[in-house]
């Protein structure tokens, strides 16, 4: 499987992943969470679907390598589970019966991920003659 299927592939499950759970917090969260809750799990969500769409147009950019679209693919694929993953956790903290507190350190590093993507991607777009 190339990289270009492989990124289209993964940007639509994430795609879908990302409309249910933007569902249920459309939803679900506004009758058991404050409003202060529900905005960190809406920038989430958003977040999410940024680089999701991203994801897409990697996959069928014929501009852009195949080194630099794996690459800036990992990186937005790490930071979305990472930065997203995280903000989702901590935001149903209550649900769980163990402590979240850890998942708070994963937002700024899936936040860097994300930085990382969109400098990777710049640096293939420069140099790539």
């Amino acid at each position: 499987m190339n990289v270009n299927k492989k990124n289209t592939i993964i940007a639509a499950v994430l795609g879908a992943l990302t409309i249910a759970i933007g569902a249920f917090g459309a939803h679900g969260l506004k009758e058991i969470v404050s409003e202060k809750t529900i905005a960190s799990f809406e920038i989430g969500v958003r977040y999410q679907m940024y680089h999701v769409i991203l994801l897409i147009v990697l996959g069928f950019s014929t501009l852009i390598d195949q080194k630099t679209q794996k690459w800036a693919s990992r990186f937005f694929i790490f930071g979305i589970f990472l930065f997203s993953g995280s903000i989702y956790l901590i935001t149903l903290k209550e649900f769980f019966s163990f402590n979240t507190k850890i998942f708070t350190i994963l937002t700024p590093i899936g936040g860097l991920f994300l930085i990382t993507g969109w400098l990777r991607l710049a640096f293939g777009i420069i140099v790539n003659k």
